[in-house]
C-alpha cells in the first residue's frame, strides 16, 4: 500500500513538474524562441568553429565565418525559391482561364450529380467571399505584425548564436557546476557526444533534403507539371515536419496539376511521385546518407510536434523534434534514464 502511494505521489509531481515547465515555455515563447534557434545553430556551428580555430583562426574570426557561410547558404536557398515563385507569378495570368474552365466543370458536376442549382452555389461562393473579405484587415495587420517580429528574430538569433559560441566555455562552466564534482567528467562527455551525433545528424540530413528535393522535382518535371524544381524542394524543406510537412507540400502541385491539364491522371501523378519518394527517403535514402540518425518513436514524434505547436507555434513544430533527438542522445548515454530512453526510441 506505502509502495502504491509513494509510486502515485512520485507521478504527481512529474506532473507537476511538467505542468510548470510548459507554462514557462509558453509564456516566454518571446525569449525561449530565439534563443532555442541559436541553441540549435551553435551546435551545429561549433565543429567548423573549433576546427577553424585549430588553424590559427581567432576564435571571433571563426565564428564570423561560420555565421556568415550559414547565411550565405540560406539565402542562395530562399534565392532560388523565390526566383521559382517569380516565374510561377508571370504565368498566372495564362492560368486565369484554365481556372475559370476547371470552376465551371465543377459548377457543372455539381448541379448534374448533386442537384444544387448555381444560385446557390452563387449564394456560397458570395458569401464566402463576403467572409474572407471581412477578415482580410486581420490577416494583413498579422502579416505585418509576423514580418517585424520575423525581422528582430533575424537580428537576434544570429546574435545569440555568435555569444553562444563565443562565451562557450563559460557556459560550460556553469553547466559543471550545476552538478557535483563527481559527475562532470560524464557531463562532459554527454555534451561532447551529443553535439557531435546532433552535428552528424544535420549534415546528414541536409543530404537527404537534397535528394529528396531532386527526386521531387526530377519526378515532377516527367509528368510535365510546370516549375519542378519550386515544388520538388518546398515539398523536401517541408519534409522537416514529420507526416505533416508533404501533406500541406502535396497540396500546391496537385492543385496546379489539375487546373494546367483539366485531368485526375496528373494529380493522381504527382501523389504517386511523392509517395515513391517518401519510401526511399524513409526505407533507402535516410539510413544511407545518415549516419548517426536519431530513431524516434512516431508516437513521441506526434505528440512533440502537437506540443510545439500549442507553445511556440510554428516555431515550436521545428524545434520541439530536435530537442528531442538531443534528449534521446542524452538519454541512451545517461544510465539513470534508460527508461525514458525506452519510450523515446523507435
Amino acid at each position: 500500500m506505502l509502495k502504491l502511494k509513494s509510486s502515485a505521489n512520485r507521478y504527481l509531481v512529474i506532473l507537476q513538474y511538467l505542468f510548470f515547465i510548459s507554462a514557462i515555455l509558453y509564456f516566454g515563447r518571446t525569449l525561449f524562441v530565439p534563443l532555442s534557434f541559436a541553441l540549435l545553430i551553435s551546435c551545429i556551428l561549433y565543429p567548423i568553429c573549433a576546427w577553424l580555430e585549430r588553424h590559427r583562426f581567432s576564435r571571433m574570426a571563426a565564428i564570423a565565418v561560420s555565421i556568415s557561410a550559414l547565411t550565405i547558404l540560406f539565402g542562395l536557398v530562399v534565392l532560388l525559391l523565390v526566383f521559382q515563385f517569380s516565374s510561377f507569378l508571370t504565368e498566372w495570368p495564362t492560368l486565369e482561364p484554365k481556372l475559370a474552365e476547371a470552376m465551371a466543370t465543377a459548377s457543372e458536376w455539381l448541379t448534374d450529380s448533386l442537384n444544387i442549382q448555381r444560385t446557390k452555389q452563387e449564394a456560397w461562393l458570395n458569401q464566402a467571399l463576403n467572409s474572407s473579405g471581412a477578415g482580410i484587415m486581420t490577416f494583413i495587420k498579422n502579416t505585418i505584425a509576423a514580418s517585424a517580429v520575423g525581422s528582430v528574430l533575424f537580428i537576434l538569433i544570429p546574435v545569440y548564436s555568435v555569444l553562444i559560441l563565443f562565451y562557450r566555455n563559460k557556459w560550460m562552466e556553469v553547466l559543471y557546476r550545476i552538478f557535483p564534482q563527481e559527475g562532470r567528467d560524464r557531463i562532459r562527455e554527454i555534451v561532447k557526444l551529443s553535439i557531435q551525433s546532433y552535428y552528424s545528424f544535420i549534415k546528414g540530413m541536409a543530404l537527404v533534403y537534397l535528394i529528396v528535393g531532386i527526386l521531387n522535382s526530377l519526378g515532377l518535371w516527367l509528368l510535365g507539371i510546370p516549375h519542378p524544381f519550386l515544388f520538388g524542394f518546398i515539398a523536401s524543406i517541408l519534409t522537416f515536419i514529420p507526416y505533416v510537412g508533404i501533406l500541406v507540400a502535396s497540396l500546391l502541385p496537385v492543385s496546379f496539376a489539375w487546373i494546367t491539364y483539366s485531368s485526375i491522371w496528373y494529380p493522381l501523378g504527382v501523389i504517386g511521385v511523392f509517395a515513391i519518394v517518401q519510401y526511399l527517403e524513409a526505407n533507402l535514402i535516410f539510413p544511407l546518407a545518415v549516419s548517426s540518425k536519431l530513431k524516434l518513436n512516431a508516437l513521441v514524434t506526434i505528440l512533440a510536434i502537437v506540443a510545439g505547436g500549442l507553445l511556440w507555434g510554428v516555431s515550436g513544430m521545428i524545434l520541439f523534434i530536435p530537442f528531442l533527438g538531443i534528449l534521446k542522445l542524452i538519454a541512451d548515454r545517461s544510465p539513470g534514464l534508460k527508461t525514458l530512453a525506452i519510450i523515446l526510441g523507435g
